[in-house]
């Protein structure tokens, strides 16, 4: 099993490379997690979830990407859901509508079909 601080480095590496698309190093790591660690320590632990095949490095002087078990590990341990407010959801279900302009003809068939899927036609 991860410790907290391997676990706590791994979901900030995961978090950052899907908002950034880059590999991420110990030094940016170190900055973003929020753990009073060196950069020297944080390899150290990168080294170790690299050798359980949660990253990889993808050129020697690279940083580190996660890989298919890293996500696997992150969706299912540390993945933390926040709920929708109304807002958001009521933006989800308006940009879901088809959008008809009203000089369109739309043929019965159709129309029965989106008001079975659509409570809101």
């Amino acid at each position: 099993m991860l410790s907290e601080r391997a676990q706590i480095l791994l979901k900030t590496l995961v978090e950052h490379y899907i908002s950034d698309g880059q590999p991420i190093g110990s030094r940016a790591l170190s900055k973003y997690s929020g753990l009073d660690l060196s950069p020297a320590s944080i390899r150290n632990i990168m080294a170790d979830l690299e050798e359980m095949g949660f990253i990889a490095s993808p050129h020697t002087s690279s940083g580190r990407v996660p890989t298919p078990l890293g996500y696997r590990f992150f969706v299912d341990t540390l993945l933390t859901i926040k709920p929708l407010d109304m807002v958001q959801v009521n933006q989800l279900k308006a940009s879901c509508r088809p959008k008809i302009r009203r000089n369109w003809y739309i043929p019965p068939r159709i129309c029965s079909r989106i008001s079975r899927t659509s409570p809101e036609w």
